[in-house]
């Protein structure tokens, strides 16, 4: 048998057995040998079992797929062909290490990273929520969306969204990390912009249209006018003061608004509610002339007034000021309360832009001030209480809330009255007589020595030089004694005119309350002075010396004298001592 023979009789044999020759099993090594990890291979099921399939891909030994990896498991069958990706040459047991899913990842991934690349538009499968956003299915790829990247408004149930399918954005592909990231919103807010300018060249200011609430602020709410944004502020919500835009309007809700302003360089528009009515304004000097009476129910308070509401949009503000005739109003709370409904006055309009309305409450009635000058003409008298004192005169409460004013300078006749509490103290009960009602300015002005005549009218035929007249000692001066003589009058004894011998301090020799005689040296009618000697009781001089002796003392007192029933303290005034009126005095005896 040749050599040839030989060699066909063994191929014979080896291919009855099925046993690959030589040259077979060196191109599977070699084969074997250009296996990459994490490379696709094609392979074939030779065996199914419960839990997966044992895969022939030309190596050595077959390697295993989990049943959980095919999606149709249960048609799965010997023969079948499938992709897998070889993840390790060899485990532990030295098989292959295979993956169908991956495999399908991979071949989907090349598939997008060779047909799309980033700003591409694609069709995504929303599969699940996940920390942070949701996974898309994009072309057999997980991708990651981003919950800030859904949409463009505020999403109230992002469980809504899952299981649905949407045009999304590719946004980044990292090719080392295999992920993807897409975005909704930016295809939204791309369409937005579109509807956005074509809104913008299509509307012109006066416009009303339709649109969504879409956004509430404190100053106002956005509102989606299909596409374009529009903000309607709360001052242009109503004519009437609302507090929050939520008293008027709800998210989703549909409404009706006016253009009243655009900004097509920044793409801006301002809207309005209440410009679809007329402005109540317009025509307020016809529905509220001033004077006419309004009523109203109160809104707003501040400390320096009330705000009252007399129709919707328009307001009226009571300042404090208008508020009562007679009290002191420092806070409009004092007189009413949120929700009071009032009656008032109108007292000025002013139009324009600033819409102001003056209102008055005192003025519903008439003014008491006019009552009391209808009531006590002047002259008249009246009857009050002390009600307060100040250094220049005493107020006394005439009416409840009504006081009228005693000026020093009023309450007395022949005493100059430096603080009303020498005459007058409080809770007082006197009688005064009216000198003059001011209603405009509110002011009375009364006097108590007007209840009796001017005792210096008739000075000439009370007093004389040379007449001797008796009085109490009232006041004591460092330059003097006042002595109160009949109606009243005070008399002035000099110091020098006390005592023929040297008097150095008044009260060494005078006492308050001591009657005394004495001789009258001095009628001033003029300044309401009289002058008095005790030197002269003693002295036989005649009338006209003693009128020198008069002008001698008066010229030397000078101003020290500041007139009759000056309180002046001694001790404040020790200074007068240095005066030489007593060496004057005696040089001119």
């Amino acid at each position: 048998m040749t050599n040839l023979q030989n060699e066909n009789n063994l191929k014979s044999y080896l291919d009855m057995k099925n046993i690959p020759s030589m040259d077979e099993l060196l191109g599977k090594v070699a084969e074997q040998a250009d296996f990459k990890e994490e490379s696709i291979i094609d392979g074939t099921i030779v065996e199914k079992r419960n839990n997966g399939v044992l895969v022939d891909i030309g190596y050595k030994s077959e390697g295993f797929v989990p049943a959980e990896e095919f999606k149709n498991w249960e048609q799965v069958k010997v023969g079948d062909k499938i992709k897998v990706l070889l993840e390790n040459i060899e485990d532990e047991r030295n098989m292959p290490v295979l993956s169908v899913n991956k495999a399908e990842f991979l071949n989907s991934w090349n598939n997008l990273v060779k047909n799309h690349k980033e700003g591409d538009v694609i069709k995504g499968l929303i599969k699940a929520r996940v920390k942070g956003g949701f996974t898309v299915e994009i072309e057999g790829v997980d991708a990651f969306l981003p919950g800030s990247q859904l949409d463009i408004a505020p999403v109230k149930s992002m469980d809504d969204f899952v299981g649905k399918e949407y045009d999304v954005k590719i946004l980044k592909i990292n090719e080392e990390r295999k992920n993807v990231v897409v975005s909704r919103r930016e295809l939204l807010e791309e369409d937005r912009a579109g509807k956005r300018a074509a809104i913008l060249k299509e509307i012109k200011l006066g416009d009303v249209k339709v649109g969504i609430v879409k956004n509430i602020t404190d100053f106002g709410a956005f509102i989606d006018l299909g596409g374009l944004d529009g903000l309607l502020h709360i001052t242009d919500m109503s004519w009437k003061r609302i507090n929050h835009p939520s008293e008027m309007l709800t998210m989703g809700q549909q409404i009706e608004v006016k253009i009243i302003d655009i900004d097509e360089e920044k793409g801006r528009v301002s809207l309005g509610l209440k410009q679809k009515t007329q402005d109540p304004w317009e025509s307020i000097t016809e529905k509220y002339p001033v004077g006419s009476k309004v009523k109203g129910k109160v809104v707003n308070l501040m400390p320096y007034g009330a705000f009252i509401e007399i129709e919707e949009g328009v307001e009226g503000l009571i300042h404090v000021s208008e508020m009562s005739w007679t009290k002191r109003i420092t806070r409009a709370s004092e007189v009413m309360n949120l929700g009071d409904e009032v009656e008032a006055v109108v007292l000025d309009i002013i139009q324009k832009d600033q819409k102001k309305l003056s209102l008055g409450l005192r003025q519903t009635v008439r003014n008491p001030w006019e009552i009391l000058a209808e009531k006590y003409p002047a002259g008249s008298k009246i009857k009050g209480k002390v009600r307060n004192m100040t250094s220049y005169g005493a107020f006394i409460e005439i009416e409840e809330g009504i006081d009228g004013m005693i000026h020093v300078s009023d309450m007395s006749w022949t005493r100059k009255i430096n603080n009303p509490a020498e005459m007058l103290s409080v809770g007082q009960e006197i009688e005064a007589v009216v000198l003059e009602i001011d209603p405009a300015q509110q002011r009375i002005s009364l006097g108590i020595k007007q209840l009796e005549s001017d005792p210096w009218a008739e000075i000439d035929n009370l007093y004389k030089v040379g007449d001797v007249v008796k009085g109490k000692i009232t006041k004591i001066t460092a330059f003097g004694a006042f002595v109160e003589m009949t109606r009243k009058i005070d008399g002035l004894i000099h110091i020098s005119q006390i005592s023929t011998e040297h008097v150095k301090r008044v009260k060494d020799v005078l006492k308050i309350g001591q009657e005394v005689e004495a001789k009258v040296i001095k009628v001033d009618k003029e300044n309401r002075r009289i002058g008095l000697s005790i030197k002269a009781m003693s002295m036989n001089i005649s009338e006209e010396e003693l009128k020198a002796v008069g002008e001698e003392v008066s010229q030397a007192l000078g101003n020290a004298m500041a007139g009759v029933g000056e309180m002046l303290d001694e001790d404040s005034l020790a200074a007068l001592d240095q005066i030489s009126i007593e060496q004057n005095v005696e040089e001119n005896k």
